[in-house]
Formats: C-alpha cells, sequence, structure tokens
C-alpha cells in the first residue's frame, strides 16, 4: 500500500464542548471518583474491606495519576457504609515495676474521661488525707496508742527495778543506756567500797548483778519490740484511715469504668499504693502538684504523677478519624518514643513521657505511606514490617536496637495492632520490593496498578471534566466554562500521546488550570475561557523552552546543517524528542549513509564511540538484518554501510530513527537522492514494516517549527508510521498549515512506502534487476558487489535506464 495523505482532521481529535453536558447549576459537592481507573479502584475497594491478615495494599501508578485521591475516596466510602470502631489507648504506671507501664485500651472518648477522673483522684485525696491526718480524732488516737505503749514499756522497766531493789542494787542511767550497780544506803557502791568486801560478799553481788542485767536486757528487746509493735500500730491505723478515704474517693471512679476489667485491676492497684504511701499526700504541694524533690537515683516517692493517665491515643478527636497521612515516616513517628528530661543534671523519663507515633494514631484504621519516603529513613521499613508482622506497636529507640546504649530503659507494654498500611509509589518501587524483598508478598499482598491512560470516551470526557471542575472549585480558582474545561480534555489527550486515549495524571491538568486562572484573573474575567487554557500551556512550554530556542537558532543560522528543500543521496532528516521540565520537545538530526565494497558489515558510527544506547543497537542490527533477508538471501552481501547522526555529541537512544536510517542506506546502495523537504520517523522490523514510535507530536512539532522559520513552500512535509496516525493531537498552527497545503503529513506501512515518497521511483520487487525501481537498482547493486569481491568482470547493462538524475549531493559511490 502505498503512502497515505492525511487530511487536517486525522492530525487533532477536538473534544466538544456541549458533550460535556455541564450547567452552571452543577450542584457543589466533594469532588467524583477517580475517573477511568475501575480495576485500580477494585483492587483498594478489596484491600480495604478484606479483615484478613497481610492484605496491605501498595497503590502503584505514576505521580499525579490520583493515587492518593483514590486511597482517600475508598476510605470515606467505607466510614459511610460501616464506620470504623476506634479505641483510646492510655499508658500508666505499673506500681510493682514502673519501668514496665501498663498499657489500657478503653472505648473512644473514655480514655479522657479516665485521665480527668484521675486528676481529680489525686486532688481530692490530697485534701481528704490531710485533713483526716489534721484531725483532733485522729491525734486523740495516736496518743492513746503511745499512752499505752508507753505503760508498757515503764512497766517492764519498773520490774526490773524492783528487783534490783530487792537485791541490793540500784539502776543507773548513763549515756549509752541503762546499768545496774551496787548501792550502800541509798547511793551508789564506790568501787574502792566494793573491793574492801569480803570475797563472798562481792561474789554474791556479781551474781545477782549479772541476773539483774540480763533481767535488764529482755526488758530493753521487750521495748524494742514494742516500738515496732506501735510503730505498726500507728501505721496500720494511718492505712485503714487511707483505705476508708481512697475506697471512698475511687468509688465514683470504679462504678463508671466497671466495664473494663483492666482498668478495675488497675484502680485496684492505686488504691493499694495510695494506702501505702498516705505520706505522700499529707506533704505540701508544689504548684506541679509534685510533693518531694526527686532523690539521687531519680526516684521521686512524692510525686503523686505516677497516678496521672497518659493519653496517648485519643480516638474521638477529629485528626484520628479513618485515614492517616504520614509526612515523614521515620522510625519514631512512626511506632512513638520515649522523652527525657534534664534533671539535676540527669536525663530522667517515665511513662508520662511516652509519646505515640503514626501506627497508633491509625490504629483500628488506614495508615497512607509514600513508599519511597518510607525505604529512604534508616530502619522504617524494618520497623514497619515487624510491627505488622507481630500484629503490635512496641516502642523501641533504634539506639537500643543497635545495642548503642546500655541503660535501663522504660519498656511499655505493647500495643495490639490492627490497621490496614496503604504504600503508594511508583510501579518501579513496587516490582524492586516484589523481587528483593521476600517478606513484601507476605504484608502487602494486594497491589492496585492505576493506568497512565484510560479510554476517551463520553463517560470519561464528562467524568473527567466533572473532577477538574470540582477541584477547581475546591482550590478556590475561577470556575471554568466547557470551552476550557475541553482544551484541557485535548490537552489530556496529547499527555496520553493518543487520540483516542486521555492521561490519568489529572494533576497535571489542574496545574494548567491553575495558571489558567492566573491568566484570567490578570485580565479581569469572571472565568476561565478557552484561550486562557490555551496561553496557559504555552507557557509552560515556554518556560522550558530554553533548549529548544537554543538548537532552533543553531539550525537558523546554519550551525546545525539541516537541509528543508532540494535532494541528497545518503541524506535523510530523522526526528528524536528530548524532555526539559516536564515538556516535550522535537529536534531534527540528519542522518547520513555511506556504502562501499565490504565484507557485509553495517558500522553504527553512534555504538562504535559508545554514543549509542542499547536499542539504539537493535534497531542498527535490524537493518542488517533485513538487508540480508531481502537482497542476500543465497550469498553474503559484499558491502560495508555506515551510518552516523551528523552533529550529535551526547547519547542516542532508541529505535525510533531506524526507519530514518534505513532509507538513508537504502538511498545510497540506490544512488537514489532524497528529498530533503521531508523528515522520517518510525522504526522498522526484519520484514521492513514501519513500526510505531512515541513522542510522534512533538517530532513532528518540531520539524515544522524548522520548517516555518525558513519559509513553507508546501514541498515540506512528515512521513509517519500507520500506527501513529491515531496518535495524532497536533498544535493548531500545524494543522492549520496543512489545511493551507503548506506543509504534509503522510502515513507509512513499509519502507517501500517511503522509498517512493522520499525518491519518486516505485519500490519494485529485488528479484527484477531493474534500474526504474528502487528495489532493483538494489539488488543489480549487491550482486555487482559480489562480482567484484569475487574477482569477476563487471556485467554489462542492457536495457536499463535511469529513473531520475544523479543528484548533485550525491555521495557518489555507487559501483553502478
Amino acid at each position: 500500500m502505498a503512502a497515505q495523505t492525511l487530511s487536517p482532521e486525522q492530525l487533532l481529535t477536538r473534544c466538544d464542548p456541549a458533550s460535556l453536558a455541564l450547567t452552571d447549576a452543577q450542584p457543589e459537592g466533594h469532588a467524583p471518583g477517580i475517573v477511568g481507573q475501575p480495576r485500580a479502584a477494585a483492587a483498594v475497594e478489596y484491600a480495604l474491606a478484606t479483615p484478613h491478615a497481610g492484605h496491605h495494599l501498595f497503590v502503584a501508578g505514576p505521580p499525579g495519576s490520583g493515587r492518593r485521591a483514590l486511597v482517600r475516596q475508598a476510605v470515606q466510602q467505607r466510614l459511610r457504609d460501616d464506620g470504623i470502631t476506634r479505641s483510646d489507648w492510655v499508658y500508666v504506671n505499673r506500681f510493682d515495676a514502673p519501668h514496665k507501664p501498663l498499657a489500657l485500651e478503653l472505648p473512644a472518648g473514655r480514655g479522657t474521661a479516665l485521665r480527668d477522673d484521675m486528676k481529680s483522684l489525686v486532688r481530692d485525696l490530697r485534701t481528704m488525707i490531710r485533713t483526716m491526718f489534721e484531725s483532733e480524732e485522729y491525734a486523740t488516737e495516736v496518743e492513746r496508742i503511745d499512752t499505752e505503749f508507753k505503760q508498757r514499756a515503764e512497766q517492764a522497766f519498773i520490774e526490773v527495778g524492783h528487783e534490783a531493789q530487792r537485791r541490793g542494787l540500784a539502776m543507773v542511767r548513763t549515756p549509752v543506756g541503762f546499768t545496774v550497780a551496787p548501792q550502800k544506803d541509798g547511793e551508789v557502791m564506790p568501787p574502792q567500797v566494793f573491793e574492801s568486801l569480803p570475797e563472798e560478799q562481792r561474789a554474791e553481788l556479781q551474781k545477782a548483778m549479772a541476773e539483774v542485767q540480763e533481767q535488764l536486757v529482755r526488758a530493753l528487746r521487750a521495748s524494742m519490740r514494742l516500738r515496732k509493735e506501735h510503730a505498726e500500730r500507728v501505721r496500720e491505723m494511718n492505712r485503714s484511715m487511707t483505705r476508708v478515704a481512697a475506697e471512698h474517693a475511687l468509688e465514683e471512679i470504679r462504678e463508671r469504668h466497671a466495664d473494663l476489667p483492666a482498668v478495675a485491676a488497675w484502680l485496684d492497684a492505686v488504691a493499694a499504693d495510695v494506702v501505702e504511701h498516705a505520706d505522700d499526700f499529707r506533704a505540701p504541694a508544689d504548684e506541679d502538684g509534685n510533693t518531694s524533690e526527686a532523690g539521687e537515683a531519680g526516684e521521686d516517692h512524692g510525686d503523686l504523677s505516677r497516678y496521672e493517665v497518659n493519653l496517648l491515643l485519643d480516638a474521638s478527636a477529629a485528626d484520628g478519624v479513618g485515614l492517616v497521612e504520614a509526612d515523614l515516616p521515620t522510625v519514631p513517628n512512626l511506632v512513638g518514643r520515649v522523652d527525657h528530661i534534664a534533671r539535676f543534671g540527669m536525663l530522667l523519663t517515665d511513662f508520662r513521657l511516652i509519646k505515640g507515633g503514626l501506627l497508633h494514631r491509625a490504629n483500628g484504621g488506614h495508615l497512607l505511606i509514600d513508599a519511597v519516603q518510607l525505604l529512604s529513613q534508616p530502619y522504617a521499613w524494618q520497623t514497619l514490617k515487624r510491627a505488622l508482622r507481630r500484629g503490635e506497636i512496641r516502642i523501641e529507640a533504634v539506639a537500643e536496637q543497635l545495642g548503642l546504649i546500655s541503660t535501663v530503659q522504660l519498656e511499655p507494654e505493647p500495643i495490639p495492632l490492627k490497621l490496614k498500611v496503604v504504600l503508594v509509589g511508583t510501579r518501579e518501587i513496587c516490582a524492586l520490593l516484589q523481587a528483593y524483598d521476600d517478606e513484601f508478598d507476605q504484608l502487602f499482598r494486594v497491589v492496585a496498578d492505576l493506568g497512565d491512560d484510560m479510554p476517551r470516551d463520553a463517560a470519561n470526557m464528562r467524568a473527567l471534566a466533572a473532577t477538574l471542575r470540582a477541584q477547581a472549585r475546591e482550590a478556590g480558582l475561577l470556575p471554568a466554562d466547557a470551552a476550557a474545561l475541553a482544551a484541557c480534555i485535548d490537552h489530556g489527550a496529547r499527555l496520553a500521546e493518543d487520540s483516542t486515549r486521555l492521561s490519568a495524571r489529572v494533576r497535571f491538568l489542574l496545574d494548567v488550570l491553575h495558571e489558567a486562572d492566573h491568566l484570567a484573573r490578570r485580565r479581569g474575567a469572571a472565568a476561565i475561557e478557552r484561550d486562557d487554557v490555551r496561553a496557559a500551556i504555552a507557557a509552560r512550554r515556554e518556560r522550558a523552552g530554553r533548549v529548544n530556542e537554543r538548537l532552533a537558532d543553531a539550525v537558523r543560522r546554519g550551525v546545525l546543517l539541516i537541509a528543508t528543500s532540494g535532494e541528497r543521496t545518503g541524506q535523510v532528516n530523522g526526528l528524536s524528542v528530548y524532555e526539559v521540565g516536564g515538556e516535550g520537545f522535537g529536534a531534527v538530526i540528519r542522518i547520513s549513509a555511506t556504502t562501499r565494497l565490504g565484507h557485509g558489515e553495517v558500522i553504527d558510527v553512534q555504538r562504535e564511540t559508545h554514543l549509542g544506547g542499547p536499542i539504539h543497537a537493535k534497531g542498527v542490527m535490524i537493518l542488517s538484518a533485513f538487508l540480508a533477508a531481502r537482497f542476500s538471501r543465497q550469498q553474503p552481501h559484499s558491502l560495508v554501510a555506515t551510518l552516523v547522526f551528523e552533529q550529535t555529541y551526547g547519547l542516542v537512544e532508541g529505535d525510533s530513527a531506524s526507519l530514518a536510517e534505513l532509507a538513508a542506506l537504502l538511498s545510497s546502495l540506490a544512488d537514489l537522492p532524497l528529498k530533503q523537504g521531508w523528515a522520517l520517523t518510525g522504526s522498522v522490523n526484519q520484514f521492513g514494516q514501519a513500526q510505531a514510535i512515541g513522542g510522534v507530536n512533538e517530532k513532528i512539532e518540531g520539524f515544522f517549527d524548522v520548517c516555518a522559520a525558513r519559509g513553507l513552500d508546501g514541498t515540506q512535509g512528515v512521513l509517519l508510521p500507520q500506527a501513529n496516525v491515531e496518535h495524532l493531537m497536533l498544535r493548531e498552527d500545524v494543522v492549520k498549515a496543512v489545511r493551507a497545503g503548506r506543509f504534509a503529513l503522510r502515513s507509512v506501512q513499509s519502507i517501500d512506502d517511503v522509498m517512493e515518497c522520499l525518491t519518486g521511483v516505485p519500490a519494485g520487487a529485488p528479484e527484477q534487476l531493474r534500474d526504474d525501481t528502487v528495489n532493483g537498482r538494489i539488488a543489480r547493486r549487491l550482486r555487482e558487489l559480489a562480482r567484484i569481491r569475487r574477482g569477476e568482470p563487471r556485467a554489462l547493462r542492457r536495457g536499463a535506464t535511469r529513473a531520475t538524475p544523479r543528484a548533485s549531493g550525491g555521495s557518489g559511490d555507487s559501483l553502478g
């Protein structure tokens, strides 16, 4: 099939504003669902709904495709349909092991109530206990106990004194206690008198003193036991009175939390600790409620803050409903941390300094994390996996995990974890995790893959327009009329590089509306119109066009040698595309080829100089395979061909110029000049068929700009593969030039179509060695090269005629 000239209608498919069915009375409300992603939406819905473990979600897709919005809308829908039951979590002091704080779960909103109740309890107990111990009844009871034990202690000493008197001894108080000494006439006997007594009398007195002394020791021991008993009696009385006060103060709190066994058990522990530390409530309190200074070890036995409640998660708070988005997923931000305070040169901590993390805030709901941010934080990915695998949140410092610290740390009780984690990232990140992390598929068993584009049907266009309008309204932009939204949809088709599809990257279209809003406001308009959208698109392209402008200037000044008129043998205009600042630009590259006698080698200068990528090298190898398959099936072809991208100094990658390379090579072999007013794009297979390539719109516009700068004369145009026709979404000025006949576009299906267009000579069959066909000339040339290589004389041509004269700019390397 010969090349087909494309009509202006095939170059640009516009959206009809009337088809969007938008009215100014469209109701306000939240933005419609994500457009054109039913497969991904179903995956998200399933992952969020299933209760099975390990069914966390990875949402893969390009940036700007609405990955986060899809998750937010799915969570909101689930909240509306099923609701989410979440709990409050608090940390309280474990009185028997303060370094292991206790975690308590309460229904939503009850954590705040318990915290307030405990604050009131401490305040009430301080008043009640202090008043109770300062009362007259307490003083009277203490005095009664003191008198009782004093009398019992004195009675024992009186009995010792009587026994000493009876045996002629006296009890003497010394600085170190009581002792027994002999007496005479009511006075203590001096040592000289005692020594002058007869031996028997001294022995008798010494024996009596020893026995009385032993009785005195027994009395002293009994006195010490009485003191201990006295203290225990007073302490028991204090405990009894404190217990009454504590039970009275805790009565209402216990009633309010009677349905929570764990809380009730902790309140029992609170009551027992209050009874044991009643004196802490009697000491005067400072402004913070503390009743004593901390000791050297950091313990503060008078600090009533041990009865406080650390509210770690308030499920009733607005920021904890449904979905929590992680801005900075570091390890402390994920699982929480334990803070320290400096006091007297030491770093101290307790259960009140335990801070919750993102997992705590999202517990019972959903946690949304950017995969790249998560993987870039040290140990964050491992920490998250460990929490999901264990089903609990364990607060551990990274330094402690690595063994960098050996001091005693708080060991908060782990909190059960039940939530859905949603990772968002590109497909490449998802593939890397699947390939290199064995645990990934065990934890994230659902992958929602958002497409890069969607069908350009009426339903999707209306949905996209409605989405853009709603999001623009939420952003505070001016209303966009139907024509402006239609222009955005056209731009979405161009971003998708397909007139039959629309880009799914809605964010980029919304960015265009933001700039169009700025332009509309600057001109004092009340709404965004089509011209505003077009101007915004042009402005964005202009900002990124510095390199393109320099290249165009180089072509205009002749620094880059690009011919747009005349004919040249072995030379063709190839097209490439490059991206700057998110905008694609087309560039024209001269591709040249030379052929000569050789050993069947096609030399790719780009590859030989390491300026060609692997895909480009693959395209050149396909050219060699095409030549062998079409012209040298019975014997190897005897030539050396050289292909080069002229004036390129960077890496050349891709095979979209392989069709142009083949055209230059065949031109050199056939010794037929090619029309330089045409540019060529497309890849080619081993059978010479033209294949679709990317960036076709930018490439065409790039050559159009070069030709327009030199003046369009109606002989210029672009050849493109037939498969690329439906991808065309060209600029308006290109379409106008085609409609006026000053520029042309033709679709081709094979290299034969290309050669016929560029040479004006029929392609013909290679079996017919005719000089009036392209393939016949090439076949005859290759046979002559083979004869020369074998040393045979040249064959004479009979009846052969030249179809076209040799161009003055030809390569002159033909031996035919």
